[in-house]
């Protein structure tokens, strides 16, 4: 079985992504340079705000998350695992992890990349407010 979620968020100026262990997209619409793993703002969902399918197959500790990120048809591939302990709260955020490290904002855990990790030229682009990005999620078992 495979779930899959859509999201729209956008980029902003201080969009830094240097991270070394995650990276987030969040409804916040401003930013600090505080905020390194950010990759995104605006977005139009959160972790609360996926389906009850797609949360349901995460929390198997047997989940393979998918998430793609697309800006203007550059996309960039990040692979992660579900965990029985995720609680899918927070109304504002969505964290991706490469420990085993599970709270409210917490999407997948043992990501294979984090905010440092993905392209250069990609977060270029979310350097621009207007910049939209697309994100697909899918979830399997």
């Amino acid at each position: 079985m495979k779930v899959y979620e859509f999201i729209l968020a956008y980029g902003h100026k201080k969009i830094l992504a240097t991270h070394k262990s995650t990276f987030e997209i969040t409804k916040e619409e401003n930013l600090s340079y505080r905020g390194n793993c950010i990759i995104a703002v605006k977005a139009n969902k959160s972790v609360f705000d996926l389906s009850k399918e797609f949360k349901e197959l995460a929390k198997l500790s047997k989940a393979l998350i998918k998430v793609e990120l697309e800006v203007d048809g550059l996309k960039e591939v990040v692979y992660g695992k579900g965990n029985e302990n995720l609680s899918f709260l927070s109304q504002k955020d969505l964290v991706v992890r490469k420990s085993n490290y599970v709270c409210d904002r917490t999407l997948m855990i043992f990501s294979n990349k984090a905010a440092a990790d993905l392209s250069r030229e990609l977060i270029k682009r979310l350097k621009n407010p207007n910049q939209k990005l697309e994100v697909t999620l899918s979830v399997e078992v």
